[in-house]
This record gives structure tokens, C-alpha cells and sequence, in this order.
């Protein structure tokens, strides 16, 4: 998904883990979203929790939209022009729903629920995202996970994975990236990252084993619940810092709860995001942004796109830099 937003901020990303001071009761942070238009004058909202002002990555991740449920007849649905990214990888994850997926790797893939995308921008691509025809209601998440510097440029690339469901007595979970409860999903990252979702049966309380090496983050889709006993409401994003070994989730209502585990190690370097990409200086995005204008090559082209614009314009950069956002 484009970052539509007419003057996205530049920002300057640090990641500062907070290490718990009792790994047997962590404390969470909870970052609230924030609301953005994808562009149009019907134009689909998504609730945005990273990055922000209070916090910029949680392990690798320095992205997270959230949307829907939405009804498709009334917000016109999900259709973004092929737009660029570099130096990031690309998570697509739908609840409901149906995304068709066209890049200038020359991948067409269909995005549905349950089923893994993710996209390699690296050293530039470009890609365009079209709810289908029969989609009522689009729901579902977009993430992005920031490149290690080794890896940055690396090449374009495109991976589908359907992971199966994990019984955790009293929920279930689908981990597509990484390994929690003795799965492993078979997709390859380039540093180390989890990427679950999890669902509650009514009441039902789980403990899971974690990564104490890892910060998490619990978004949660649908219901209420507690993570490490602090109460997330739906489209809370809890921050857990390293150090625990364990996490318990809590489903507090009579219905089934749905949320998102995402995890990694502190990310240890700085990052510069502006629109749709992840640099790591100023004249670095200057230089992808003109790449972009000029249809270089860098990012090549999408066969197939037949709305309009034919491609995303990059917005004007700021007249100058913005300080840094670093974690707290």
C-alpha cells in the first residue's frame, strides 16, 4: 500500500527498545492511531499506528496500517496506482476480502485472507493494489519492515505463503513470518521478525513463549483484551519491550477476539521514511524521488494497471528536514 498522505513528514527513525524491568509482569505501552485518507474524494480510511511521534519501529516493523471492516459500495474500496518503494519489504494480510496484487517483477497475485504477501522492494520496484470486483467488505492490515543496511539494495522479489492454523488451546494462530507455539513459517527475512495472527475464543486466556530477545507489538482487530495485563481496545497497538519470555493474552468479552503479534530484535539503526520509501539520508530520498518522476528504470513498470493515473506522482519534498522522531 502507497503512503497517499499529499505531504507525508520525513522522518528520522531510531529504535530505543525498553527492556522490562519484571520479565514475569512487562509492562505495554499503548500507541493509538491515527486516521488516513488513501486518496479520492470517497477515499477508504486507514488507521495508522506506526509510525508516530511516541514510537517509529518495533523490532524491523516502522509501518502498520489497519482498515476496515469497510463497506466497498460506500468507500469506493481499495484502488492505489503503481507507486515505488525501496529499501523496505511489504506485508499484505487480509481478514476479509480480496486485493489483486500486480508488480514490476511481473508478479499478479490475488491477496486473501489467511494468505501471506510479502514484497521486496529493496533497490527499487513498483506495484499497484485493486480490491476486487466481488469484494463487499475489505478489511485486513498493510505492514512495512525496514531492510538492514546490508541488505537494502538487495533485488526485487515476491513470496506467497498460507500458513496453516496452530491450536493454542483457547485460540488459534496462522504465523506467517517467523515461529511461535513449534511453527516456523517457511519465508524467508532478511532479519529476524514475527509476524502472527491470533484468535481468542470467548474468555479465553492463552500464554504463549516468546523471544526474550525481541520488542513486540499486539494490535488488536476485533474485541478487547489484555496483553501482558494491560487492556487493549480494537486499534490499540500494545509495546512490549525485550526481556519477557512469556506473553498472556486475555480475551475479555463474549466473543471472539482477533489480534496481530508482530516482533523482532531492536532494529539498531536509524532509518529516513518519506512517502514509500525507507533511506537513510535525505539526499537519498531526493535522489529516489527524481528516479521516480523520471519513470527510471530503477523501479520499472506495472503491466496491467488500468486505472487512473497510470501511476502514482510523488509529492513535493519538504522545503526542509524535519528533526528526528526517535522511540522514547
Amino acid at each position: 500500500m502507497s503512503n497517499t498522505e499529499p505531504a507525508p513528514v520525513e522522518m528520522e527513525c531510531r529504535d530505543q527498545a525498553v527492556a522490562v524491568e519484571d520479565p514475569g509482569r512487562p509492562g505495554v505501552e499503548v500507541l493509538t492511531a491515527r486516521d488516513v485518507p488513501l486518496g479520492g474524494p470517497r477515499a477508504m480510511r486507514v488507521r495508522r499506528t506506526l509510525p508516530q511521534r511516541r514510537r517509529s519501529l518495533i523490532g524491523a516493523w516502522c509501518f502498520v496500517d489497519h482498515y476496515g471492516p469497510g463497506d466497498v459500495g460506500r468507500t469506493g474500496g481499495m484502488d492505489v496506482a503503481p507507486h515505488p518503494h525501496t529499501g523496505l519489504q511489504t506485508v499484505s494480510w487480509l481478514f476479509t476480502g480480496e486485493i489483486e496484487h500486480r508488480d514490476s517483477l511481473g508478479a499478479h497475485a490475488m491477496v486473501r485472507p489467511g494468505e501471506l504477501n510479502l514484497m521486496t522492494g529493496g533497490h527499487g520496484i513498483c506495484h499497484s493494489e485493486v480490491s476486487t470486483p466481488g469484494t463487499a467488505t475489505l478489511h485486513g492490515v498493510q505492514l512495512w519492515v525496514a531492510l538492514p543496511d546490508a541488505y537494502r539494495h538487495t533485488a526485487r522479489d515476491f513470496r506467497h505463503h498460507a500458513p496453516a492454523p496452530v491450536d493454542l488451546g483457547g485460540a488459534t494462530a496462522r504465523v506467517f513470518l517467523g515461529s511461535l507455539a513449534g511453527e516456523t513459517s517457511p519465508v524467508a527475512t532478511f532479519s529476524p521478525l514475527l509476524g502472527a495472527e491470533i484468535t481468542l475464543t470467548p474468555h479465553a486466556r492463552v500464554t504463549v513463549d516468546v523471544d526474550q530477545r525481541f520488542e513486540h507489538g499486539i494490535l488488536v482487530d476485533t474485541g478487547a483484551v489484555t496483553a501482558a495485563g494491560t487492556e487493549l481496545s480494537t486499534t490499540e497497538l500494545g509495546y512490549l519491550g525485550t526481556g519477557a519470555a512469556q506473553l498472556e493474552l486475555a480475551n475479555l468479552t463474549g466473543e471472539p477476539a482477533r489480534v496481530l503479534l508482530l516482533g523482532g530484535p531492536p532494529f539498531g539503526e536509524e532509518i529516513i521514511m518519506w512517502w514509500n520509501f525507507v533511506a537513510r539520508s535525505h539526499e537519498e530520498i531526493v535522489a529516489f524521488r527524481d528516479a521516480w518522476q523520471r519513470a527510471s528504470d530503477q523501479f520499472g513498470h506495472v503491466a496491467g494497471y488500468a486505472g487512473t493515473p497510470e501511476r502514482l506522482p510523488a509529492p513535493e519534498l519538504p522545503n526542509a528536514r524535519i528533526k528526528p522522531r526517535r522511540n522514547p
